[in-house]
């Protein structure tokens, strides 16, 4: 910092031109993201019902109780999980339809990457901060701000 300059790090906005082929590419993530979600609902109840069955098999007497609060845990437990992974579900669902309604040569906010930049006394901060790059089926078509 001899020179009066100092790197920082900052987050640069990718934003995406709407095409065939970046609806494709989105359809076909979110499509893998529903199956995946629906693979997890499968697993979960799978799971959940071998470890209830476990439970009262280990049991002497399966009416007890204790195994009844067991159980009564495990299918909360459950439920609870089944509730987070179908609240994720309807959210994938949402972002395809989004995308459906998403116009040709649309600009999309696509993500965030990070990048250093050098600023010195008298550079405006606000400025530095503020970069973006427009891409085309993943090609930089634009760089906005200083990067």
């Amino acid at each position: 910092m001899a020179n009066g300059s100092l790197s920082i790090k900052r987050s640069i906005t990718v934003r995406a031109v709407v095409t065939p082929r970046w609806k494709e590419d989105a359809e076909r993530e979110l499509g893998n993201a529903l199956a995946g979600s629906d693979g997890q609902l499968a697993q979960l109840e799978q799971e959940g019902q071998q470890l209830i069955d476990e439970i009262r098999r280990q049991s002497a007497n399966p009416l007890d109780p204790r195994v009844q609060d067991q159980v009564a845990s495990v299918q909360q437990q459950v439920a609870a999980k089944r509730a987070e992974l179908e609240e994720q579900k309807r959210q994938i669902l949402e972002q395809q339809r989004q995308v459906r309604e998403l116009e040709m040569e649309q600009i999309v906010e696509q993500g965030q990457l990070e990048s250093f930049c050098e600023v010195q006394v008298g550079d405006n901060l606000v400025e530095k901060l503020q970069a973006a790059v427009l891409v085309r089926d993943g090609v930089i078509e634009a760089i906005e701000g200083t990067l």
